[in-house]
């Protein structure tokens, strides 16, 4: 198979299945909506950075440690196969924290993040569920990673589409006929990954598989290095949380419940258009570091501009149906017909999506430089588009220009990180080329 032919695959099925994933989400937004109505959207908003930070770690270890093993297969180095089974027990260490937080002071954390009284009452259950289930959550990342690596994107994508629509099933049937409301949507949330975990496994009994589980304690020193390399992916997944933590704060003191509301709707939207960037960003990810690690720095790149060519046309298309039909995708997550909620919501979006003319670049651009194992330069782009410039754009706009600033910081930070990815493209493809495309591995 072409590397244009393996491109088409990979990246198309890995938009599917991260479609799925967001979609999930939106499902999960409008029911709670129907369900708890404006009370639940933000008690959801308000968690959003939790789950981002218990996704974040694991994809963070999960794409860190499959892009070392890829690298590393690539030119048959048997400590390959530590990484796989080092990433695994990673993030069943790591999961501790969350679960004991989850189980003991899930309302403290809740009234952190912003919740007030009544908010606090609708949203400790889920809270308290969603971290309590973080080791499935992480396990399949990791698992999902690596079975994507190892030549099997079908079933990677198999695994999040079945999980994501078993989330949407048991959403509804929880919080509706069961009436367990904002409770049930933590159950069915908490409990899909597992069936993305059951799917995955049936890689390891195919016989191109060569995933393997390496008994003994891990390297601290290979698992810190895998997280130097998936540490975009951990920014990536932590800047909706860090945006819509930052957001919420700002917007609960210019607009109140109802402009974080609107922004919950805004938020929920964006997932789906940054998953569709994902999914090429991590569609292309095995291409890169299987041609990097093989020497062949030309066909890396190739790779890297057909993404750039493809979110590219998916950005237009995003942008068109966004001012084409803001309204009806805003009235279906708006149960109460609020006239404040769908004003704040309508000019919100059509501000802030005209971001995502540069995100899916920037996305793109991050993906390659950890593929490649440019920890250092992914991590100042992954950095200044999910902490640092959207929060100091945020802050300034916010005190210039009220919400209309809110909105259009999310532009202004992928416009400066679009320069810096510029720079350190250049910079790092300088580096890597020698007169006939190649390098050596290190």
């Amino acid at each position: 198979m072409s590397i244009n032919e393996r491109y088409t695959r990979y990246v198309s099925q890995n938009i599917l299945g991260m479609l799925g994933l967001s979609f999930y989400i939106l499902a999960d937004t409008y029911f709670i909506s129907r369900a708890e109505g404006a009370g639940g959207i933000t008690a959801l908003n308000l968690v959003l950075p939790v789950f981002g930070l218990i996704n974040g770690l694991g994809a963070m270890t999960g794409v860190g440690s499959a892009i070392c093993y890829t690298i590393r297969k690539a030119v048959e180095d048997k400590k390959a196969d530590l990484y796989f089974s080092g990433a695994v027990f990673s993030v069943l260490l790591i999961s501790i924290p969350f679960v004991l937080g989850g189980l003991l002071f899930p309302s403290q954390i809740l009234a952190f993040l912003g919740g007030d009284e009544t908010i606090l009452a609708t949203g400790t259950s889920y809270i308290r569920t969603i971290m309590t289930f973080t080791p499935l959550f992480m396990t399949n990342a990791v698992v999902n990673a690596f079975v994507r690596n190892d030549r099997d994107p079908s079933l990677a994508m198999a695994a999040t589409l079945i999980s994501s629509l078993f989330n949407i099933a048991f959403d509804y049937i929880l919080m509706f006929p069961m009436k367990l409301g904002m409770l049930g949507a933590g159950i069915a949330t908490g409990c899909s990954p597992a069936v993305g975990i059951l799917i995955c496994c049936a890689h390891f009994f195919k016989e191109s598989n060569t995933l393997k589980f390496v008994r003994g304690f891990p390297s601290v020193r290979r698992f810190l290095y895998a997280c130097r390399v998936g540490v975009s992916a951990l920014i990536g997944e932590l800047s909706s949380g860090i945006t819509t933590a930052v957001f919420n704060i700002l917007i609960l003191r210019l607009a109140g419940n109802t402009g974080v509301a609107a922004y919950g709707i805004i938020a929920n939207i964006a997932l789906v258009s940054t998953s569709v960037f994902n999914g090429v960003s991590q569609g292309a990810q095995p291409l890169i570091s299987e041609s990097y690690g093989k020497g062949d720095v030309r066909s890396a790149v190739y790779v890297l501009s057909k993404s750039f060519f493809t979110v590219v046309i998916l950005s237009a298309a995003i942008l068109a149906c966004i001012h084409g039909f803001t309204g009806p995708i805003v009235e279906i997550f708006n149960c109460e017909h609020s006239a404040e909620l769908a004003a704040y919501a309508d000019k919100g979006a059509k501000l802030y999506f005209l971001g995502f003319l540069f995100a899916g670049i920037n996305i793109a651009g991050c993906g390659y430089l950890s593929a490649t194992e440019q920890a250092v330069s992914a991590f100042a782009c992954s950095l200044s588009r999910g902490v640092v410039t959207i929060v100091l754009c945020a802050v300034i706009m916010s005190g210039l220009f009220g919400m209309t600033g809110i909105w259009l910081s999310f532009l202004t930070s992928e416009i400066i990180t679009s320069v810096l990815m510029i720079i350190l493209m250049f910079r790092t493809l300088s580096s890597l080329f020698v007169t006939d495309g190649k390098r050596a591995y290190k």
